[in-house]
């Protein structure tokens, strides 16, 4: 039989006709209107990906959760992965790529456990603090020169999150909001790590070094806090880690299509899922100073990629760095 003239597989049809069908409905839209519901789509899928965290990490290690996260994720792109052999492990800059996937891990370890513990719209506005350590990422590692408004931006914004990291009495600070915090940070690093890493690797690299690296250093503490899952919480792990890879995908075409600086400002719809979510299924509304100290920091963050723009620059370099994929 002639391989070249059997009909495909009737999912893979139906498959080709919906990609048909969605590009025929949107190639007459702006590129920033694509790009924009791309990230609507991505910031929906991101918060679905951590209520469901959340909800799982309630009665298993964020190890386990990660591990079994990063597993289903590599399965999804395996094909591409492996399609691209030798080139998808074929980097210039090894050294680099392992600083990426510590900083990764640590990012995604801190940014998970801080999701668990604390309501969801805190950890998700101290996420959004990722703008400004990238400020302070660029002037050291990029040799960017800020001026005297980003700088501004930057200060103004970290009074935000100083005010949600909720000191005491006694001046000590929630130590899940400090976790929130250090995730934040090392997710303004990865985005720089990855600008840097795409000067000599191919981005099928950077995924394939991230995606097994990770699993890797996360097995280990996975194995010794190891809780068997029920049948439901195997559904839920599997189901976190494709909506992880879907939002991921989301993200990058989403800053593919568009202008960062007129679309990343819909990625803090974030902030009202968290919200919702935390509300209905936790029943967690948001403190006061949670959301001025969100305001704040959106605020900031906004002014920041904004003022970028009038200087000509592009604040979000990578859509294959943004987010904590990480």
């Amino acid at each position: 039989m002639d391989m070249q003239n059997r009909e495909p597989a009737p999912s893979r049809a139906a498959g080709n006709r919906f990609r048909r069908s969605l590009a025929s409905r949107t190639e007459h839209l702006p590129t920033n209107t694509i790009g924009a519901l791309w990230i609507l789509l991505a910031a929906f899928l991101f918060s679905i990906m951590v209520t469901l965290i959340k909800f799982v990490g309630q009665d298993l290690s964020v190890f386990q959760i990660l591990v079994v996260r990063q597993m289903v994720m590599l399965a999804v792109v395996a094909p591409k992965i492996l399609s691209g052999l030798p080139t998808s492990l074929a980097t210039k800059r090894p050294g680099l790529q392992f600083t990426r996937i510590v900083v990764a891990a640590t990012a995604m370890l801190c940014g998970f456990t801080a999701v668990i513990e604390l309501p969801l719209a805190d950890a998700t506005a101290i996420s959004f603090s990722k703008t400004f350590f990238l400020t302070i990422f660029a002037i050291w590692l990029l040799d960017e020169k800020v001026g005297v408004h980003r700088w501004g931006a930057t200060v103004v914004g970290f009074l935000g999150v100083l005010l949600m990291l909720r000191p005491d009495g006694e001046g000590l600070f929630d130590p899940f909001a400090l976790l929130a915090l250090v995730g934040a940070a090392c997710a303004g690093l990865v985005m720089i790590v990855v600008r840097l890493l795409t000067r000599t690797d191919a981005p099928v690299t950077i995924l394939t070094y991230q995606a097994v690296g990770v699993g890797l250093i996360m097995l280990v503490p996975a194995i010794v806090t190891w809780q068997p899952p029920t049948l439901g919480q195997w559904g839920l792990l599997i189901l976190i880690g494709i909506v992880s890879w879907a939002a991921q995908m989301a993200n990058i075409r989403a800053f593919k299509a568009g202008e960062a600086t007129a679309i990343a400002s819909l990625d803090y719809t974030r902030l009202l899922y968290a919200t919702v979510f935390g509300a209905l299924i936790f029943s967690q509304w948001p403190r006061l100073e949670t959301l001025i100290g969100a305001a704040v920091i959106i605020a900031a963050s906004i002014y920041t990629v904004r003022r970028e723009a009038k200087r000509g620059r592009e604040l979000a370099r990578a859509a294959e760095g943004r987010g904590y994929n990480n």
